[in-house]
């Protein structure tokens, strides 16, 4: 990024308490002596999709594990339907209704569709019934059987979403979801992003792929070296394009 481009946020995001909101505040992690996020703040209100855009190593990732507890040391404040988790377990995390879906999607290659379907307990009521997960994702339905790395790289990465959701998880936190698949699977992975948003779940993305981003997103948050450095709705971005390209280097 040039000198200049970035616009540094000065004011962090108020942290809210309110049931109907998450809240980042000053987030700070290390990986061992590195310290790799430098107070990251945003918000995401209930039924949104929001995207964390930015180059790599920009700490997109690490926000996401640090949010589900999975980084050794990190501080600051991390506030879901009114409860503070910052000191949170992942398990506590996961059973507040946070779900994780990372980049490697972490398909076991040694269970069946359907053992990696159903090996993720429920954590709390709500969860999606199989059928209607089905309805989501007919590309896994009768696949039951399969070794679970038998699956294309997309049927894998519908398998992972799928299988949170029957959990009771309504805020899904989506890691690269369109990462090395066909442009047809991506397109069903959008239409999904979108019908589990009209059914009220909340979505925290990180994407790469600033299309796909901009098809289904309410508002944008640009990460740069460990920080939120700008913040712009999907309706705006017609007016900021050359602003986000600068951001992203396309």
């Amino acid at each position: 990024m040039t000198e200049g481009t970035a616009l540094r946020r000065t004011t962090p995001v108020a942290v809210n308490s309110s049931s109907d909101q998450f809240s980042v505040g000053g987030l700070e992690a290390w990986y061992g002596e590195s310290h790799v996020l430098h107070g990251v703040d945003f918000e995401v209100k209930r039924g949104e999709v929001v995207t964390l855009l930015g180059r790599n190593g920009a700490g997109k990732t690490t926000t996401l594990k640090s949010i589900m507890g999975l980084i050794g040391r990190r501080r600051g404040s991390v506030r879901f339907e009114g409860s503070e988790l910052i000191a949170a377990k992942p398990d506590k995390i996961a059973r507040m209704g946070i779900a994780y879906c990372p980049e490697e999607r972490g398909i076991f290659s040694s269970l069946t569709v359907d053992e990696n379907f159903l090996l993720p307990p429920i954590v709390r009521k709500g969860g999606m019934s199989v059928d209607d997960i089905y309805e989501l994702f007919p590309n896994i339905k009768g696949r039951g059987a399969s070794q679970g790395t038998k699956l294309s790289g997309g049927e894998q990465q519908m398998l992972a979403i799928a299988r949170i959701l029957r959990t009771g998880a309504n805020f899904l936190m989506l890691d690269e979801p369109t990462e090395g698949i066909a442009p047809v699977i991506i397109q069903q992975i959008g239409r999904t992003i979108q019908r589990l948003k009209e059914k009220n779940f909340t979505i925290l993305l990180v994407e790469q792929n600033f299309r796909f981003a901009a098809g289904i997103a309410d508002r944008h948050y640009v990460m740069d070296q460990g920080r939120v450095i700008d913040e712009f709705s999907n309706d705006e971005l017609h007016k900021n394009m050359a602003k986000v390209k600068a951001y992203l280097g396309v």
